[in-house]
């Protein structure tokens, strides 16, 4: 870059000195005798003339090259073609010194004169030195940025290596722990059983409460597990055409039947027809039913609306409530894993900040959509598009 602006600054340079020297005047003429040997309009013999064109004449080209920017040493000889006319600069290379050169043809005048061709040469001396002297300024300030680069990317690297062994080794942690926790929760389970079969009347309510309560606590370790295959094993996810209206009406049933000895409203309105998606059953369920165990949570006195419909090439469920709500601040970040929106420290509100984001990543894998609406203490809206399959 550095040799095309000086190339460029000597064509600009050549264009001015051809324009000094393409018509008569003092300097042209004075050359144009020293060029033809002749004296005869001076006092001086003919070696006087040629020395004083040659000073001028190196004047007038140092003077256009620095006003280009060009401030480097530089020789010049002025010949035909021929070499019968002959006109050498006052400063002289040594024959063994690398030099760089630039010949301009004159035109006009001096030409004319001798009736043939005319080439002013241009002699630089360690032209790649220059060029180097000139990027010092520049040097220093790119070699800082470039280190400053690599030690920005080898950060980067490295804080990425360091989270991704961080994910790795958190998601085998918590895999290992639920796993570990499965154990006693079955045996709760079975406990719980045996006591269902066995409860008086005033013990019923309790056995209900803790059979619940396990359900929970096996749901949340499901979830746990699920989210963490999901984001280690896409094969993990297998798509097929099914019906899922069925499905999401005994979904409803179960969720209602669950709630039934709790203060919650809940209603449901599925439209008739068939509900024909590529849908792993298993995983949609669960996403659902986070929804509706969100709108249960977040409500102060809960009113729980689900809604089904087909719409365009959409199935759509939307899950309503009436609860606190959400900041458009936090509408965005909500669906990233381990988030929680600031609540205050509400025993009922508790929870890991992995639901949304496992229905984020369910609805993803199933080519749909998910969408929010809410207003701060009047309620939030689910919205989940998933595309109808063709039912042929």
């Amino acid at each position: 870059m550095a040799k095309i602006q000086f190339d460029k600054k000597i064509g600009l340079a050549s264009e001015t000195i051809k324009k000094d020297l393409n018509s008569r005047n003092q300097l042209t003429f004075l050359i144009g005798r020293a060029l033809e040997k002749d004296d005869t309009f001076f006092t001086l013999g003919i070696d006087s003339v040629q020395g004083a064109s040659s000073y001028f004449l190196n004047d007038i080209i140092d003077e256009r090259l620095i006003y280009n920017g060009i401030d480097i040493d530089f020789s010049y000889e002025l010949h035909t073609r021929d070499s019968l006319y002959y006109l050498k600069s006052p400063i002289s290379f040594e024959k063994m010194e690398k030099t760089t050169l630039y010949p301009i043809e004159l035109e006009g005048y001096l030409p004319d004169l001798l009736g043939k061709r005319l080439i002013l040469e241009l002699k630089f001396k360690d032209l790649n030195n220059y060029l180097l002297s000139k990027l010092n300024s520049l040097t220093l300030p790119s070699l800082l940025f470039i280190i400053g680069i690599i030690i920005a990317v080898l950060w980067v690297l490295r804080t990425y290596y360091w989270q991704r062994n961080l994910i790795t080794v958190t998601n085998n942690f918590i895999n290992n722990l639920t796993h570990e926790l499965k154990t006693p929760v079955f045996s709760m389970g079975l406990a719980t059983k045996i006591l269902e079969n066995n409860a008086t009347e005033e013990q019923k309510p309790l056995v209900n409460i803790l059979r619940l309560q396990v359900r929970r606590l096996t749901d949340h370790i499901d979830k746990v597990l699920e989210l963490g295959r999901l984001e280690a094993n896409k094969k993990m996810f297998y798509l097929e055409r099914v019906d899922f209206r069925p499905y999401l009406q005994k979904l409803c049933e179960e969720f209602q039947a669950l709630i039934s000895i709790e203060n919650v409203s809940f209603s449901y309105e599925l439209q008739p027809g068939t509900y024909t998606i590529m849908a792993e059953v298993f995983h949609l369920e669960n996403t659902i039913n986070n929804l509706l165990d969100n709108a249960k949570k977040y409500s102060n006195d809960p009113q729980i609306r689900l809604e089904a419909k087909k719409s365009k090439k959409y199935l759509v469920i939307s899950v309503a409530d009436n609860g606190i709500g959400i900041d458009e601040k936090d509408k965005h970040r909500i669906f990233q894993k381990y988030y929680r929106v600031q609540n205050g420290d509400l025993h009922k509100t508790k929870g890991y900040g992995l639901g949304l984001s496992y229905v984020k990543n369910v609805v993803e894998k199933l080519k749909g959509k998910v969408h929010i609406e809410s207003i701060k203490n009047q309620g939030t809206t689910v919205f989940l598009s998933i595309p109808l399959s063709n039912e042929r």
